[in-house]
């Protein structure tokens, strides 16, 4: 049998079949190793989503150590999780959601808040060739965009994460992320012109 799949692919199996086997540790034998490898392999990509909430890293990294806390807590029934992936982004987006309604604000303001989303991304030398202006543009016209759009732009784009995945993780359809992805494409089209 011929093997079609390309080496993202199968970086991107391996990755998700460790995944599992960690967390079947954690929720069989408690596993802390386990634990420690499931939080070293979504810190980043977490750091990251939870910046999106909060206006310092500090704050970031505290709502991911709480996102593993209650993971560890709940470890018990991890085995019941069907979308291990969505799971872990939903607990963080409950605790960036909760820090906020502790400090008594109404809503979440991503417009005040810009981020750099290539800041920790890794390049190659295609991407090299971007000017600092071109990316300046480009991080720019993210920024401006309406918020569940960006958030959405970032997890497929960036983060690599699917569709249903994304959709679970924003509490929306689907048919509503993708109208999401729409007008965020055409919003930066529009803007890099």
């Amino acid at each position: 049998m011929v093997d079609n799949l390309t080496d993202r692919e199968h970086a991107l199996k391996g990755s998700r079949e460790k995944i599992m086997q960690w967390v079947y540790e954690m929720a069989t034998s408690d596993s802390e190793i386990a634990l420690k490898s499931l939080y070293m392999s979504y810190f980043e990509q977490l750091i990251r989503f939870t910046g999106l909430y909060v206006s310092s890293s500090g704050e970031a990294e505290e709502l991911v150590s709480d996102t593993f806390l209650a993971i560890w807590e709940n470890r018990r029934s991890l085995l019941t999780v069907g979308d291990i992936n969505a799971y872990i982004y939903s607990i963080a987006r409950h605790k960036a959601i909760s820090y906020y309604r502790k400090q008594h604000l109404d809503q979440i303001s991503l417009d005040e808040m810009p981020q750099d989303f290539f800041a920790n991304t890794e390049t190659t030398p295609e991407d090299d060739l971007i000017s600092q202006e071109e990316i300046s543009r480009l991080n720019n016209a993210i920024n401006s965009l309406p918020p569940k759009c960006k958030m959405a732009f970032k997890l497929v784009r960036e983060d690599n994460l699917k569709y249903k995945e994304v959709a679970a993780i924003l509490d929306i359809s689907v048919k509503t992320l993708e109208a999401h992805l729409a007008t965020a494409v055409k919003k930066l089209r529009e803007a890099l012109k």
